[in-house]
């Protein structure tokens, strides 16, 4: 965040980062950056999770940006776009989870899903903050929720 005063010794005013797309949220660009290598991940395991939990990972991976994504089509509507940043939360947690079921039944080591952990967990602490902080499209304050979720 930027930060520009007056030059007359006024405490500076924030200038804030409007957010116009869904693109421009950080935890759906960090999220969709995290896609590639679990994809790799997955497909090292066995065939007979294929259908299990490959897929289940894959798709809880998928569905972090496209609620980001879709709740942002709804974004006039506080509630509504918290509603779908609730569940891209979830769907990262969910993703934490079923890589610790990978590591607990001997599919892949600690290390080989660390950084997809905490890939997920700044995530799932941005989006957190970004719910916390989003007002109604619009009103004074809901542009600066692009930076509170930046902060991790």
């Amino acid at each position: 965040m930027r930060e520009a005063g007056s030059g007359n010794g006024e405490a500076p005013a924030v200038m804030r980062t409007a957010i116009r797309s869904y693109r421009d949220i950080e935890a759906y660009r960090r999220a969709m950056g995290l896609l590639a290598p679990l994809h790799r991940l997955v497909a090292r395991f066995p065939d007979v999770e294929r259908f299990e939990l490959a897929s289940q990972l894959r798709r809880a991976a998928k569905s972090v940006p496209a609620n980001i994504a879709e709740g942002y089509g709804k974004k006039r509507s506080a509630k509504e776009f918290k509603s779908y940043l609730g569940h891209a939360l979830g769907s990262a947690n969910e993703v934490v989870v079923h890589l610790e079921i990978a590591v607990a039944i001997g599919y892949v080591a600690q290390e080989d899903i660390q950084a997809l952990v905490d890939g997920y967990d700044i995530v799932a602490k941005q989006l957190y903050r970004l719910i916390e902080s989003w007002t109604d499209y619009g009103k004074q304050g809901s542009t600066s929720a692009r930076e509170t979720a930046r902060r991790t």
